[in-house]
């Protein structure tokens, strides 16, 4: 048995599949790549407390965040950490795990982004690090394309899907 990276084909016919791999495309032609899709900044925010991390997460407390509002668009971003939630719902069926890396135009840019495993069974509007290493900053368009998230067939199901506390996460309006 083996794994294998899906391509834009086998990504187009997951799309079409219910639940579909991804909802909320803002254009799948754009986005959908030789080997992944494209996802785009939905809302962007500064940090504004410490955050605290565990063993077993019973002493877990997530940084609070504040909203950095939209001008004509766009936002200006000085070189920081940011917290970023993206447009689109992934929806990872139990034998398939997901991996984003920063679209090459951001490194090029002088920024990335930052996000974790996309466990099998994870379904969500995902959250990532946006990072603004350029002393000059980083101007953002709204519904920016800043990370390619890259889908990996397992050569089985898992046998416990995730279920934790970020399944489902951001999905209200």
């Amino acid at each position: 048995m083996h794994h294998t990276v899906l391509t834009d084909h086998a990504i187009r016919e997951k799309l079409r599949r219910s639940p579909p791999l991804i909802e909320g495309l803002l254009d799948e032609d754009t986005q959908v790549q030789p080997c992944g899709v494209d996802l785009t900044v939905r809302t962007i925010s500064r940090f504004e407390s410490a955050g605290l991390i565990d063993f077993d997460n019973s002493r877990r407390v997530l940084a609070s965040r504040i909203p950095v509002l939209w001008i004509d668009d766009s936002v200006d971003l000085p070189a920081g950490a940011y917290h970023i939630v993206y447009n689109e719902q992934v929806n990872l069926p139990h034998d398939v795990v997901a991996l984003a890396y920063p679209r090459s135009s951001l490194l090029r840019c002088g920024a990335t982004v930052y996000t974790a495993v996309w466990d099998p069974g994870y379904s969500g509007r995902a959250e990532a690090l946006l990072v603004v290493h350029n002393p000059y900053g980083l101007t953002l368009r709204r519904h920016a394309r800043v990370a390619q998230l890259v889908f990996t067939q397992l050569c089985g199901r898992v046998e416990a899907a995730y279920d934790g506390r970020f399944k489902n996460e951001n999905l209200g309006a």
